[in-house]
């Protein structure tokens, strides 16, 4: 996807704008991009740990365009939980802010750009790499687990071709980043935009800061991309009241929206001559699956809408028997290009190939109206969303088993329930999970339980916990 003729073809367009208003033009970014690889020579494993930063941007396409392959992680991820992911997958490089270096026993300093810095670390026989392995991203927040999704090179090309497509996106578009490029929604506005020439306006900067908000206003962003907390957000801070002329699309994935939020922020756009796009998708068909078309916006209020392009939706029953007629509930199954490889719980599983075929079974459990569109409705698994980003539920409460060794986790997107049988700990498993994962404390609470229910076998009873 990032082949030195892309670059080539948009060589004088304005690739990045950052916070200061300096302007990086497509060669510049493969430029930077090059000098990076040059320290490298060879297709390996390197963990890149992502900020919204143009040193963070030109590793990853230094990465894609060299057939290196990366493991995006959050920069700000729990040092401990990157140790064990390095025990796990032996990278052979870093690419990482320098001021994080010093969190590594044994490393060597290959180049320093800007901010950032490319080590080398000691590892006696690398994992071999299947050919098709282009990106590594992983499944659960930043839980630390060793699960990861692996992405090929056709995953990336032909998700960020139909996002593109069902977008409308040309080289005037100017998003601005208010997701985090290790998390696979952002990671594709990055790449829908950068395939077709776009300008994308790079910050870190949250929408709680003015400064964001000078920014986007500055830069002329023209689409805006953001997770249900995200609009809520939005809302708080008085949108519908903003003069934004050059902002024309919004874009929603990452959980489900609120019905009343949804439909405020679909009358907004519908009376002021812009577009949202309610979307649907997971880290293992590498972003998106489905998109409500503008148009629809009201008129199917709380629809994911219907497959992307290239994409196709279907339902099974229990029995994995297709559910044909409309209204009726069963889990989404999606077949696409876009689908990953499969997942990789350690190095070894690097060299395999394509076991998911092209087939995705969702976990989530969906209807399908008589039109075609449809609406998710529940999910199989445990795991919420807790600001866009999926977070398995068992994981975390293996997490937290490091410091009480009696707790259980429930709760609903956006706001995770802990139950422990001490109450005094409150504050510190607060702290704690929040420390590890990186997730604001606000999106947990903690419960009083005198017993964790459990049965013969010695596993958690959460329908009790629930009621």
């Amino acid at each position: 996807m990032y082949s030195e003729h892309l670059f080539q073809t948009y060589s004088t367009n304005t690739a990045v704008i950052n916070e200061e208003g300096t302007p990086f033009f497509y060669h510049d970014l493969f430029s930077l991009a090059e000098e990076i690889y040059s320290h490298l020579g060879h297709r390996c494993l390197v963990f890149s740990f992502c900020s919204n930063s143009i040193e963070s941007l030109a590793g990853y396409i230094a990465f894609l365009s060299h057939k290196v392959v990366p493991l995006l992680l959050d920069a700000t991820m729990d040092s401990e939980l990157v140790k064990k992911l390095i025990s796990v997958y032996q990278p052979e490089y870093l690419w990482i802010p320098t001021s994080h270096i010093c969190d590594f026993d044994t490393w060597e300093r290959l180049l320093s750009q800007g901010n950032y810095t490319l080590i080398r670390l000691q590892v006696e026989v690398p994992f071999p790499l299947h050919d098709n392995l282009a990106l590594l991203l992983t499944t659960s927040g930043s839980t630390g687990s060793p699960k990861l999704v692996r992405l090929s090179y056709e995953n990336l090309s032909a998700n960020a071709e139909s996002i593109a497509e069902y977008l409308d996106i040309n080289g005037e578009e100017r998003p601005i980043t208010t997701l985090p490029m290790h998390y696979s929604f952002g990671l594709s506005v990055i790449n829908s935009h950068l395939l077709k020439g776009a300008s994308l306006l790079l910050t870190n900067r949250s929408l709680m800061e003015k400064e964001f908000w000078s920014f986007l206003k500055s830069g002329e962003a023209t689409s805006l991309s953001g997770v249900p907390y995200t609009f809520e957000m939005l809302k708080k801070l008085r949108f519908f009241r903003l003069d934004l002329p050059h902002l024309k699309t919004l874009t929603q994935a990452g959980g489900k929206m609120n019905i009343d939020l949804n439909r405020e922020f679909a009358e907004f756009c519908h009376s002021h001559d812009k577009q949202l796009f309610v979307m649907y998708g997971q880290t293992e068909a590498t972003a998106r699956m489905s998109y409500l078309p503008p148009q629809y916006a009201l008129s199917k209020l709380g629809s994911m809408g219907i497959a992307i392009p290239g994409g196709e939706f279907s339902l099974i029953d229990e029995k994995g028997k297709t559910i044909l007629a409309s209204e009726e509930v069963g889990e989404l199954v999606y077949k696409g290009r876009n689908v990953s490889l499969g997942y990789a719980e350690s190095g070894h599983d690097l060299i395999k190939g394509d076991e998911n075929k092209g087939t995705l079974i969702t976990g989530d459990l969906a209807k399908r109206d008589a039109d075609g569109f449809y609406y998710i409705v529940g999910r199989k698994k445990r795991f919420i969303k807790i600001f866009g980003n999926r977070v398995n539920l068992d994981e975390t409460e293996r997490l937290l088993k490091n410091i009480i060794s009696e707790c259980a986790c429930t709760g609903t997107d956006d706001h995770m329930l802990i139950y422990i049988n001490d109450l005094s700990r409150r504050d510190e498993v607060i702290h704690y999970i929040s420390t590890k994962t990186g997730i604001h404390p606000q999106a947990f609470s903690v419960k009083y339980i005198d017993r964790i229910p459990k049965n013969s076998s010695g596993k958690t009873i959460y329908s009790r916990l629930i009621a």
